[in-house]
This record gives C-alpha cells, structure tokens and sequence, in this order.
C-alpha cells in the first residue's frame, strides 16, 4: 500500500497581513514545518527590514530557507524554485506537512505549479544589463511597461534586475513576459492555498506601524552593519524595500526620515501589486485577518 503524502499548504496574502504568524500557529496544529518562499529572508542577518520571526517567535517549529545567503550572492527564481522544492519534499519525507510562507505570487507559483523558466540569451541578456547601467531602472521599467504593462505593474522601479529578465524574455519569446506564466497548474498532487484577507486601509495603517517599528528596532544600525559586509555591492538584497532607502539615506541622498517615508510608501505599492496577483488566483482561499477563529478557518481548509 503506497503511503499517502501530506498536503503542500501555502500561506499568502500581501506584507503586513499576518502571514508568518499564521503559518506557525497552523504548522503547530498539523505536525508541519515552515518553508520560506520570501526572496529576502534568504539573507543572513537581514532580520529586521524582512520581518523575519526570531528564533523565539517560531514557536519551536523547524523553519526551512532562512539564513542561507549572504548579502553579496544573488539567486535566481529558478534557484530558489529548486531550493524550495527540495526542502518542501524533506518534509513530506518525514511524514510533516510543508506550510509555504511568502508574499510573492511569483516564488510562490514557481514552488508550487508545474513552472518551467524561459530560456536565457547571454548576449540579449549583457546588452540589456549594460544598458540598464547606462539608462537606470526608472527608463529600463518605463521601456517594460510599454511592451508589458502586466509584468511592469508586478515589479518594482527599482528592481533593475527583474526588469531586465521580463524584457530578455520579451525579446527571445516575442511575447510578453507574463504569457510565459503557466496556467494555475500544481505541480504537487495536493496543494491547499491560504489568503490572509486584509481591507487596504487597514493594511495601509498596519504597513505604516511596521515601518515605524523597524526603525524603532534598528533597522538603520542593521544596516548600516550589512554594508560592511557588501550589502551596497548585492544585486539582489540591496534592492529590498527598506534597505535600498536606508542604504540612500547612509549615501546622503535623502533623509533619515524621508528614507522612512519612502519606504511606507513602496511598500504599499508592493502591498497591492501582491495582493493583485494572488486575486488571480481561483485556488486561494481567502479568510479575515482578524478572524477570532483565523487559525480553525485556516485548519478546516488544510483538513478537508
């Protein structure tokens, strides 16, 4: 008789809404174990800017990709996707339930359904690199929305290197960037999608108070620490929302409280092109951030 393996859960919605939380206190009820799928909690010591648990926080349950790069690496979603994969299938191995955590629609759908990458052309790709270095994300993001308003409006200005990805693809495929997304097809036999439902003016003011509660724990002096060890120099995690506005105030291109500003406000754009993208999604069950009974809601969906 072939043992039956336990189901993928995944835990999303936009930043700020509760996920991590949730994603203990569900992984505790079900004999499961946490999967990061956020592209920055990745990072050593980038704690406090990704509102990563602390080890107190996890209620003793085992957390999976967190801490396994440093700030000079990048990776890319291809990466992860196979990091992810592994870990997720340890789990199962183990007879544990894998509870996927993450704010983004694009790592979390490349862990979860049949996701196979566009190919690369390293000529296409060095051009399109060096011209970002000479033009800047703001000019290269303007030239994607043009030929793919979809994939624009789900990466931020400056995230240079997604946008040159999104325009490579455009290039090789003659297609948008977004039409190489493979329909809601899971990859795994069994996959129970959670939404963390937040209305958007209560999750503006939840962004705004976790802003000012980073900085209030440090995240200037973290930092400022992460530069010594070649924060300003990482392609992907000096791009992270919080960072690339401390790393400009430590530049004396902005202020400390603008650089603050400036992130409450990039991340409530973020916060909506997130919650735009899981909306697409038909499998997610979504379910009220502040459900006295969130957890059993979240219980009845992973036990159906």
């Amino acid at each position: 008789m072939v043992a039956v393996k336990p189901p993928v859960v995944a835990v999303v919605g936009p930043t700020a809404a509760g996920k991590s939380d949730l994603a203990v206190a569900l992984a505790q009820r079900v004999g499961g174990e946490v999967v990061n799928v956020d592209a920055y909690q990745i990072y050593r010591g980038m704690d406090i800017g990704t509102a990563k648990l602390p080890e107190a926080e996890r209620g003793g349950v085992p957390h999976h990709l967190l801490d396994v790069l440093d700030v000079t690496e990048a990776a890319t979603v291809a990466e992860f996707q196979g990091w992810a994969r592994a870990a997720l299938e340890d789990v199962r191995a183990r007879g544990a339930v894998p509870v996927l955590v993450g704010g983004s629609a694009l790592y979390v759908r490349a862990v979860v359904d049949a996701f196979e990458f566009p190919g690369t052309d390293p000529a296409v790709r060095e051009r399109l690199e060096a011209e970002l270095r000479a033009q800047g994300p703001e000019e290269m993001h303007r030239r994607l929305a043009a030929v793919d308003p979809e994939a624009a409006s789900s990466i931020l200005v400056s995230n240079g290197r997604r946008i040159v990805r999104a325009l490579e693809v455009v290039e090789i495929t003659g297609r948008p960037f977004t039409a190489t997304l493979p329909a809601h097809t899971a990859y795994y036999d069994d996959v129970r999608l959670l939404g963390v439902d937040v209305p958007r003016d209560v999750l503006d003011e939840r962004i705004a108070l976790r802003v000012d509660r980073m900085w209030e724990a440090g995240l200037v002096d973290e930092v400022r620490g992460l530069v010594e060890h070649g924060l300003a120099q990482g392609r992907t995690a000096s791009r992270a929302l919080g960072y690339s506005q401390v790393l400009a105030y430590l530049d004396g291109m902005m202020s400390e409280n603008e650089a603050r500003e400036a992130t409450i406000r990039g991340t409530r754009k973020f916060a909506r092109r997130q919650d735009g993208w899981f909306r697409k999604d038909p499998r997610i069950v979504w379910l009220p951030y502040d459900a006295p009974d969130l957890v059993e809601k979240a219980l009845a969906v992973v036990e159906r």
